[in-house]
């Protein structure tokens, strides 16, 4: 997990090493996970919890847990920042639901803690069930080419500020987050009662794709990354997914697997690279791919 999200972190340029960085903790796996993750890699984290004030005695549960967590992973002199939010009263107020509330709330605050912290982004922890239930939704709503491409890796904040939104996790899927907490780190994490709750659509689409393969959720994470790519190419946006997309599409005809090792492998400039297809080799010379029969 740790060298996944280290290598995921590179190609992405989501942070520079040991950059300090606001953390999203919730107390759910993900977020555990992503707290630990980053810690061992070297980042200097600073903990962010809203209490939204929604659960009764589970709210307050839950931060009291982040706290517990939060100090055992990164040591008494942990940065902990807690907000609490009357999420009902802010809901009625501007006529919108609770889940946009604790939404808006959230990123509005994470916007201002983070210049006040002087973090260089703010990590949340999103991953590949969470690209695929996004993809889902997006379908069941109907969407255009812009909503096929789920959640980018490092994106603007919703609420404003220049501290960009960074996803570490969208390398990996919820099973094996599980499996590093519970079969690797030995970490706890507590649950959200309201995720059972199947009248809120997400939470709906995320018990249907609870009957979906390990190999389905990375496929439908997959495509959106690709797709996003093909937006960048399109509007001529010079990203490293707009360039595997653009490259993918050169060596369509020639039946390359290794897209993404032949981008990364040109990027570098690794002179005198071969990779073959079943048809044809392609050979790094001079910063050029040069394509042969074989």
């Amino acid at each position: 997990m740790l060298r996944r999200v280290q290598k995921y972190i590179r190609d992405n340029s989501l942070l520079q090493p040991s950059q300090r960085v606001l953390v999203c903790v919730s107390g759910g796996a993900d977020s555990i996970a992503l707290l630990d993750v980053l810690q061992r890699a070297g980042y200097e984290c600073v903990v962010a919890h809203c209490n939204f004030h929604l659960r009764g005695d589970e709210s307050d549960r839950d931060q009291d847990f982040v706290v517990q967590q939060a100090t055992n992973l990164l040591g008494k002199d942990a940065s902990i920042l807690i907000q609490h939010f009357d999420t009902q009263a802010y809901a009625q107020e501007h006529a919108i639901s609770i889940e946009m509330a604790a939404r808006q709330l959230r990123y509005q605050w994470f916007a201002q803690v983070a210049i006040q912290e002087d973090c260089k982004a703010i990590a949340v922890a999103h991953h590949q069930n969470d690209q695929a239930e996004t993809l889902l939704l997006n379908l069941k709503r109907g969407t255009g080419i812009r909503g096929l491409c789920g959640m980018r890796a490092i994106s603007a904040n919703p609420e404003g500020g220049d501290i960009p939104i960074i996803r570490p996790l969208l390398c990996t899927t919820r099973d094996y987050i599980e499996h590093y907490l519970k079969d690797i780190r030995q970490l706890q994490w507590v649950n959200d009662s309201t995720n059972t709750d199947t009248t809120i659509l997400r939470n709906a689409v995320r018990q249907q794709l609870a009957t979906y393969s390990k190999a389905e959720i990375e496929h439908l994470a997959a495509t959106a990354e690709h797709m996003q790519g093909y937006v960048d190419w399109i509007e001529g946006l010079d990203t490293v997914a707009a360039g595997r997309a653009k490259l993918h599409e050169e060596l369509r005809a020639y039946g390359f697997a290794e897209i993404d090792k032949i981008y990364n492998a040109l990027q570098r400039g690794i002179g005198g690279k071969t990779f073959r297809s079943a048809t044809h080799q392609a050979v790094i010379k001079k910063g050029k791919l040069n394509i042969t029969p074989l």
